[in-house]
């Protein structure tokens, strides 16, 4: 069991390690959106399923709480949340709906779409980037290998080069928590 446990270990590090050197570049766009409208006051909407969902409910709340410092809250919300949405959503419009819907309701210029999918071909998470970018807001998607349907809608995509979810979604977090480190360091200076 701890051969294995290693071999878990060097296998995440290693997904890491090739995210940083394909994706550093990226990132800093991705920085670079999501400083420039939580500096204009504009919002971020974040979106996945699952443990996609989970992780856009973490971004949130480091955006709207505190990630390592004391500042002013900025406006981000995880679009997961909120069952009585979600549910009368799905049942009268399809699942698929659920993120494009509330994006057209609370979404649009001045505003950054954040989406997770680790295929990149989740239905609903492809349609809330399309209707984000319809709006004419910044999208931003997290996903594994090549981006799946969502890189067609992404201005910024930090596609982790692998195809096991949970390596991915290892990645997503160390990706994530820089994106809000470098929000929190030079948004707040506004």
């Amino acid at each position: 069991m701890i051969d294995e446990i290693n071999r878990l270990f060097e296998e995440s590090a290693a997904v890491v390690g090739q995210a940083r050197q394909r994706l550093a570049g990226r990132i800093a766009a991705a920085a670079e959106i999501l400083i420039g409208s939580c500096r204009s006051g504009g919002g971020v909407l974040l979106f996945g399923n699952g443990g996609s969902a989970a992780d856009a409910q973490h971004i949130a709340g480091e955006l709207v709480g505190r990630f390592l410092a004391e500042r002013r809250p900025f406006k981000a919300e995880a679009l997961s949340t909120d069952t009585s949405v979600l549910t009368a959503l799905a049942n009268d419009y399809g699942y698929e709906s659920i993120f494009a819907r509330q994006i057209e309701a609370k979404g649009g210029a001045g505003d950054v779409a954040v989406a997770l999918s680790t295929s990149g071909n989740s239905p609903s998470v492809v349609a809330g980037l399309a209707k984000a970018r319809e709006l004419g807001m910044k999208t931003i998607a997290l996903t594994g290998a090549g981006g799946g349907k969502c890189a067609k809608f992404a201005d910024v995509l930090l596609d982790v080069p692998a195809r096991s979810s949970p390596r991915i979604q290892e990645a997503h977090a160390v990706i994530y928590h820089i994106l809000c480190e470098l929000v929190e360091r030079e948004a707040a200076k506004a």
